[in-house]
C-alpha cells in the first residue's frame, strides 16, 4: 500500500492546484466577458444562452483539475466526470457557430477540456488529444464564416489577443506543473525510503550485535552443558564444575544483553547525539542540535541516549516532520533534554491527543521505566493546533540507579 504524502507535499499539491485553477479561471474569464460584451452590443438570445454554458463549461473545468493529482498518464477519472466536462465545450463550440461572439472565444472551451484530459493519458494518446482539439480550434472561424457569412478577422476584439496567447500556454502550463508535482512526489517517496533504511539499518546494527552475544555464549553454554551431561557419571566434580561455568557464562550473556538493549555498549551520548542529525537529516528533515555541557554522569548520559534513539526512530516512522529541534540543558542538579519536531499527522486539536496516545507507545513506556530508575522523567505534548510534538527528558546529574 503506497504511503499517504507527507503534509508538505500536500501543501506543494494545493500550490500546484491554486496556480492551475487560477488561470483557467481567469482564462473562462476573459472568454465570458467577451462573450457578454457580445451580447450587449447584439441582445442576441444565442449569445445569451452561450454565456450561460460558458460558465458552467468554467465550472465543469476548475472540479476536473482536482483529477490532475495523479500525474501525467495517471488515467481518467470516471468517464461520467469526463462526460460532463467535454459536454458543455461541445456545445459552446456548436453554438457559437451561430453566435455574435467571438468565434475563437468559443472554441476555448472545447480547447481547454482536450487540454485537461490529454494530461491523464499517455504520450502518444496524449499528442493525438492535443492535435484534434487544435484542429477544432482552428476549424471553428471557418465553420462559423460559413455558418453567418461574416468573415472572421483575428484581433477584431481587444482581447482576442489575450485569449489566444492564453489558450496557447494553456497546455504547457499544465504539463509543466504536472511535472514539478511528479518531481515532488518521487522527492517525498525517496526521503520516505531513505527513513525507512535508516530504521532497518538500525535494526540490523542492533540484531548483528544483539547475535554476537547470544550466538557465542549459547553455543558456549550448549557444549559445556553436552560435556557436563557425559561427565556426571564419570566425574561428577568435573560435571559440577561444567554446570558451574555453564551458570556463570549464562549470566554473563544476561548481563551483555541488558547492556545492548539499555545501549550501554559502544554508542556514545554525544555520538548518539550525531547519529540523530545524520539520521533525521538524511530523511528530509531539518535537524538542529542545540547542546549545553553534557552530564559527566554516565549513568545520565547512557539514559538520555537511550531517549535520543528511541525519540528519533518514533519521529522516522510515525511522525511527517520537516524541522526536529534537540536541545539538552543542565540547570543545577538536573539535566534536561528537549525533542520537538512538527510532523504530527493531525489536523485538529480533537485528533492531537490521539496522535499522542499513539506515540507514547510500548517505546515510550520501556523510557518512562528506565528513566525512573535513575530518578528522571519524561513528558509528550503538543501544541494547540496539534501538530508540534514535544518530548522532554529530565534526569538528575547525580543520576543512581533505585533500589
Amino acid at each position: 500500500m503506497p504511503a499517504e504524502p507527507a503534509r508538505s507535499v500536500q501543501t506543494t499539491w494545493l500550490y500546484t492546484l491554486g496556480s492551475i485553477v487560477f488561470f483557467f479561471g481567469f482564462l473562462d474569464l476573459v472568454v465570458a466577458l467577451s462573450m457578454l460584451e457580445a451580447y450587449l452590443r447584439t441582445d442576441d438570445v444565442v449569445t445569451a444562452v452561450l454565456v450561460v454554458l460558458m460558465l458552467v463549461a468554467s465550472a465543469t473545468q476548475l472540479r476536473y483539475c482536482w483529477f490532475l493529482r495523479v500525474g501525467r498518464s495517471g488515467g481518467l477519472p470516471n468517464p461520467w466526470w469526463t462526460a460532463a466536462l467535454v459536454v458543455p465545450a461541445v456545445a459552446v463550440w456548436v453554438l457559437g457557430l451561430f453566435s455574435q461572439a467571438d468565434a475563437l472565444a468559443a472554441a476555448v472551451p472545447l480547447w481547454a477540456a482536450a487540454s485537461l484530459i490529454a494530461c491523464l493519458l499517455p504520450k502518444p494518446q496524449r499528442r493525438l488529444v492535443l492535435l484534434v482539439g487544435l484542429l477544432t480550434v482552428i476549424a471553428h472561424p471557418m465553420l462559423a464564416t460559413a455558418m453567418t457569412g461574416e468573415p472572421f478577422v483575428f484581433g477584431r476584439t481587444s482581447d482576442t489577443w489575450m485569449i489566444a496567447i492564453f489558450a496557447a500556454m494553456l497546455p504547457v502550463m499544465l504539463l509543466s506543473s504536472m511535472w514539478w508535482w511528479e518531481v515532488v512526489v518521487q522527492l517525498d517517496r525517496h526521503r520516505r525510503t531513505a527513513a525507512e533504511l535508516a530504521v532497518t539499518q538500525e535494526r540490523l546494527r542492533f540484531a548483528s550485535d544483539l547475535h554476537d552475544i547470544q550466538g557465542h555464549h549459547l553455543q558456549v553454554i550448549s557444549l559445556k552443558a553436552e560435556l557436563a551431561e557425559r561427565l556426571l557419571e564419570l566425574d561428577p566434580a568435573a560435571a559440577r564444575e561444567l554446570v558451574h561455568e555453564t551458570r556463570l557464562i549464562a549470566k554473563r550473556a544476561l548481563e551483555e544483553t541488558r547492556s545492548l538493549v539499555a545501549g550501554y555498549r559502544h554508542v556514545a551520548f554525544d555520538d548518539e547525539l550525531e547519529n540523530a542529525r545524520e539520521v533525521l537529516t538524511a530523511s528530509g528533515a531539518e535537524c538542529s542540535l542545540r547542546l549545553g555541557p553534557l552530564p559527566a554522569d554516565a549513568l545520565a548520559q547512557s539514559a538520555l541516549a537511550s531517549v535520543v534513539r528511541e525519540a528519533t526512530t518514533n519521529i522516522l516512522r510515525h511522525s511527517e516532520a520537516t524541522t526536529v529541534t534537540i536541545e539538552l540543558t543542565t540547570t543545577g542538579e538536573r539535566t534536561e533534554l528537549e525533542i520537538v519536531n512538527d510532523g504530527v499527522p493531525v489536523t485538529d486539536a480533537s485528533a492531537a491527543g490521539a496522535a499522542v496516545s499513539r506515540a507514547s507507545g510500548s517505546g515510550l513506556a520501556g523510557l518512562r521505566e528506565r528513566l525512573a530508575a535513575v530518578g528522571g522523567t519524561i513528558e509528550t505534548t503538543t501544541d494547540a493546533s496539534g501538530t508540534r510534538f514535544e518530548l522532554r527528558a529530565t534526569v538528575p546529574v547525580g543520576a543512581r540507579v533505585a533500589a
